[in-house]
């Protein structure tokens, strides 16, 4: 059974602190993806670019096992570019420039050989499109993970929650969770989003790690202490697709194995954000990967 990832593919160009970049792969699908191929081998992509994205490019993601049938090269057309520089606390950043492009009227065709898969996730996109991801999908897979935004929330409110209420999963960051449900308390907005539809409900914190709520539980992960942090670019889209990579994977989804994807979602969140881009999440081993999760399980591991 296979992973479909939905998302943009896109060129960034990125400046932080520590140094800045030229036009590097970047967009929601690459980081999920790559994160996710270091649990299953079957990741199928949905997403558009121009015939102005390089072919080494593609290729980085097809040496990590992501299937490209479902990538659709636009000819005469460019692909999206956002550039963005990050604050001092690198916890804020100012978006300088975003060009749609090719992604302003991208229709998401879903290859027949994609249908037979076990997990979707929507990276961030229009909830029109994600919409009609899940409904193009001949069946529906054991598992629909979402991801969105507060620019959502505020010029497409109604079609957002049309989308929210047909997904297993809702993954957001701790300010659109309070904006989504009007609450301060994360514990009282985990509630009133759960009844939106979702059962399951991950909240990120950053650098404080992350809250996953569901079947009437509560799990926390703590982010990792990093001696250095040079990009934080990508580094949710990391986490999901380490998230769901783990949960493709897994013969029984429940709580447990959620709580378990979570700690390998911060663990791949935590190689992104020491470089630049996807860099830190290239060409990793699996005792690279299961040395760092260790490193999470410990944090929170107490014996009395």
């Amino acid at each position: 059974m296979s992973l479909l990832v939905i998302g943009t593919v896109a060129f960034d160009a990125i400046e932080t602190p520590f140094g800045k970049t030229d036009k590097i792969i970047g967009g929601a699908a690459p980081y999920i993806s790559l994160a996710a191929s270091y649990f299953t081998p079957n990741i199928n992509l949905v997403a558009v670019v121009g015939d102005d994205f390089p072919q080494n490019y593609i290729e980085l993601l097809q040496n990590h096992g992501v299937n490209t049938e479902g990538l659709q090269i636009k000819k005469g057309e460019k692909s999206f570019f956002w550039a963005g520089k990050y604050h001092e606390d690198l916890n804020s950043r100012d978006t300088l420039v975003t060009e749609l492009n090719v992604l302003a009227d991208f229709d998401p065709i879903i290859p027949k050989s994609y249908q037979d898969c076990k997990v979707v996730m929507l990276g961030n996109l229009t909830p029109t499109i994600q919409r009609t991801v899940i409904e193009r999908m001949e069946r529906r897979p054991q598992l629909i993970v979402m991801d969105t935004m507060n620019f959502w929330m505020n010029i497409a409110w109604d079609e957002l929650m049309k989308t929210i209420s047909m997904v297993d999963v809702l993954s957001i960051n701790d300010s659109e969770a309070r904006q989504l449900s009007g609450e301060y308390s994360l514990v009282k907005a985990a509630n009133k989003i759960l009844k939106m539809g979702p059962k399951y409900l991950i909240i990120k914190k950053g650098e404080h790690g992350a809250l996953l709520f569901g079947e009437e539980q509560m799990f926390f992960a703590p982010a990792l202490p990093l001696e250095e942090v040079f990009d934080p670019t990508g580094a949710g889209d990391t986490f999901a697709g380490g998230f769901v990579g783990y949960l493709c994977k897994s013969e029984i989804i429940n709580f447990g194995a959620m709580k378990r994807a979570v700690i390998y979602g911060s663990t791949l969140g935590s190689f992104c954000v020491e470089k630049f881009g996807t860099t830190g999440i290239i060409n990793l081993s699996a005792t690279q990967v299961e040395e760092r999760a260790k490193k999470f399980m410990d944090l929170v591991s107490v014996s009395w």
